[in-house]
């Protein structure tokens, strides 16, 4: 089991967003969380992402405590075996698509040249080998959503966090986004756990569990 979190509550001032909940996901799974707004998804996945701490209950990503960590292991922690994708793909934009996938790799400590050929090597198979030197502005927003990927797979995580990923994209653009997720599952073997409203990003997911009220119905 890549991830496995038990009872975890939280709550915000009086409001309790998550009631105990227990989830996990396996090697290789991919696992879609759906739900209304202020159902407590998002919340659920800063938590599993180690960006938010509970109140209560426990996690273990990758057979490590992550709530057992201090402040800076678990920022290496969380740099080394989380990767993180948003709906607003967040990339630098006076850096390159390149330079904007090795920022991570260089952040955990990994060399500039091991960090370039990753970084490429990443780039060239979501198709974006002629897309190295292009600025953010320069890209399309599905390209710019690769690079994001890209970026968040660059160091190897044991699981990749999506929230929303295909919700800022065109029809033809989620589509292509979606095959491309089946596709990294089946040539990197990566888990994936996706924050959706698309109920077709869903439908491609192995299992997809319903959010309400802080709880999974």
């Amino acid at each position: 089991m890549i991830i496995e979190a038990k009872g975890i509550e939280k709550s915000f001032g009086p409001l309790k967003v998550l009631k105990g909940l227990d989830f996990y996901a396996d090697a290789a799974e991919i696992v879609a969380i759906m739900g209304a707004s202020g159902a407590g998804k998002s919340t659920l996945l800063q938590i599993l992402g180690t960006l938010l701490r509970p109140e209560s209950g426990s996690l273990t990503i990758d057979g490590i405590d992550a709530l057992s960590l201090g402040r800076n292991d678990l920022s290496d922690f969380r740099c080394r075996k989380i990767g993180f994708v948003f709906q607003f793909h967040h990339l630098l934009p006076e850096f390159t698509s390149l330079e904007n996938v090795m920022i991570p790799a260089l952040i955990a400590g990994t060399g500039k040249a091991q960090a370039k050929e990753k970084a490429i090597q990443l780039l060239d198979t979501l198709g974006l080998a002629d897309r190295l030197k292009h600025k953010p502005s320069e890209l399309s927003g599905g390209e710019q959503q690769r690079v994001a990927i890209a970026r968040a797979l660059v160091n190897s995580p044991a699981v990749l966090l999506a929230d929303e990923p295909s919700g800022n994209l065109d029809s033809a653009t989620k589509e292509e986004l979606h095959k491309l997720l089946l596709e990294l599952r089946s040539n990197l073997k990566q888990t994936m756990v996706i924050v959706t409203h698309d109920p077709t990003l869903a439908a491609i997911c192995d299992r997809t569990l319903n959010m309400k009220d802080g709880m999974f119905v």
